[in-house]
């Protein structure tokens, strides 16, 4: 199996050279057995993903490092223009989208299979993907917070809506069967959901031979001041109502290190910080909470810098001030955001006394000690509520998580018997959900092997939301006590 799949990856690589790709400055000096050696080689990185790309040499910070040429990018346009039976068919079916389209028009490549241009590469990607869409209902329960529901939900249902939209042209393009089913249109849309870069001329984006190898890497230094950001344009939110939305995403767009240039026709790709030799090399997507990576790209990362959570407030805290929902949120480290702390400082006053100190909510400042400590009180008391309603605790999440790796290595289930009542609870459904039976855990099928991959997932993020919050409650008691302790420290001076 390995040995076929290194097969498939020289034949690839060398695919790849002849359509113009290359990590080489001068195409001249491309090796022309493969696209990559003389800045990048493809690696495999157990601990972070699986295979990516690693520096063949040591890369300067800004170094150009892949070159795709327009002519290698697969994108609906170019699909379209050399199957005629493609174009016409697609024309009778305008209110398609452009991403519906290119999903299409992949699938109409994978059922041409070795007489597709595109077969080196599309033998490249995965069998299946991990995105919210492809959870199952068992596996959508178990993110437990009903925002996460909530958003699973939409993208699975969303997903079905637009199969049945392209179900006649499908047909049409007389696919086999096994293409014509949900499955094999989630696979699609998942492949464009991860693995699509942007390109001016087309919203579905293309598929990019190479440089969708890139594993991922949340910006870090780039979005360290966010917080600073917010801040310092709360004097012009205050005049002018809200964030303006081209504002955030001009923003974000230069956090992304990858993209399309247009005078010399190629999609470049740029080294984000400076690599060793063997270092893998990652690509910034752009900044991404947990649940967003989960719905997009399938994964998540366990130290995410730009991880939120969300807590319900009072219904009347979302018109108190200006701030966009998004931005009343929770940081990794416990601490609320500025909006968010701003917010609750501003709830805290009396009705009568807001008019007084509007002006102040939007300085950072505290407004007084007795305010804060109400506004601390409150967060803490509302991190403790939305904890105590869910079906397990962060500390119970970790402990599944461990069973679920021993299962991982040694492929049987602990004993249930003993375990504390609510994680042999959930073993339970998960085992009578995916009708397997605890001593046959051995012969359970790639399917349900592949739910437990995605079951991991879900228990990991909801994991990481409610340490999210339990950081919450410490900060704010350390912030309540400390504020105490000062309190004392004057009066027994006063005294």
């Amino acid at each position: 199996m390995e040995e076929a799949e290194a097969l498939n990856l020289k034949s690839f690589l060398k695919w790849a050279a002849e359509l113009g790709i290359s990590d080489s400055p001068s195409t001249s000096t491309a090796q022309s057995d493969s696209c990559l050696g003389h800045s990048l080689f493809v690696s495999n990185f157990p601990e972070a993903g699986g295979r990516g790309i690693a520096a063949a040499r040591d890369i300067r910070k800004g170094e150009l490092i892949l070159r795709v040429p327009k002519g290698a990018l697969m994108t609906s346009q170019s699909l379209i223009m050399k199957d005629e039976a493609l174009s016409v068919a697609v024309k009778k079916h305008p209110s398609l989208s452009s991403t519906q389209i290119l999903a299409v028009a992949l699938l109409n490549e994978v059922n041409k299979g070795k007489s597709s241009r595109w077969w080196p590469y599309l033998k490249q990607f995965p069998r299946s993907y991990d995105t919210l869409a492809d959870l199952s209902k068992f596996e959508i329960q178990a993110l437990q917070i009903d925002d996460a529901i909530w958003a699973a939900q939409k993208a699975s249902r969303k997903a079905e809506e637009e199969w049945n939209e392209v179900t006649i042209l499908m047909h049409e393009l007389k696919l086999k069967p096994q293409f014509l089913t949900l499955k094999a249109w989630l696979w699609a849309s998942g492949s464009i959901s991860s693995r699509t870069m942007h390109i001016p001329w087309d919203e579905a984006g293309c598929l990019c031979p190479v440089g969708d190898f890139f594993n991922y890497a949340a910006p870090g230094e780039e979005t360290s001041n966010s917080e600073d950001w917010v801040a310092g344009k709360a004097s012009s939110l205050q005049e002018d109502g809200t964030l303006k939305s081209e504002t955030v995403l001009a923003a974000a767009h230069r956090l992304i290190d990858a993209g399309y240039e247009e005078d010399v026709s190629s999609y470049c790709f740029y080294a984000r910080r400076n690599y060793r030799k063997g270092d893998q090399v990652l690509l910034s997507y752009g900044t991404y909470t947990n649940l967003e990576l989960l719905q997009h790209y399938g994964f998540l990362l366990s130290d995410n810098p730009n991880e939120k959570a969300f807590i319900p407030l009072e219904p009347d805290m979302y018109s108190l001030c200006s701030w966009e929902n998004e931005l009343l949120y929770i940081q990794p480290d416990g601490k609320p955001s500025f909006a968010l702390l701003s917010t609750v400082r501003f709830w805290a006053v009396p009705k009568t006394s807001r008019r007084s100190v509007v002006h102040l909510v939007y300085s950072g400042n505290r407004l007084s000690t007795e305010n804060e400590v109400v506004a601390m009180r409150w967060l803490a008391k509302k991190c403790r509520t939305t904890l105590d309603i869910l079906r397990t605790t962060a500390e119970e999440d970790s402990n599944l998580l461990a069973i679920l790796d021993e299962f991982q290595d040694i492929h049987k289930f602990i004993e249930i018997k003993g375990m504390p009542p609510r994680l042999a609870s959930e073993l339970c459904a998960f085992i009578e959900n995916k009708n397997v039976a605890s001593e046959g855990i051995c012969a359970m099928s790639s399917v349900a092997r592949r739910s437990v991959e995605r079951w991991k997932l879900a228990i990991l993020w909801r994991h990481l939301y409610k340490k999210i919050l339990c950081n919450c409650i410490v900060h704010c008691t350390e912030v309540i006590n400390d504020i105490i302790s000062q309190s004392d420290s004057i009066q027994g001076n006063l005294h």
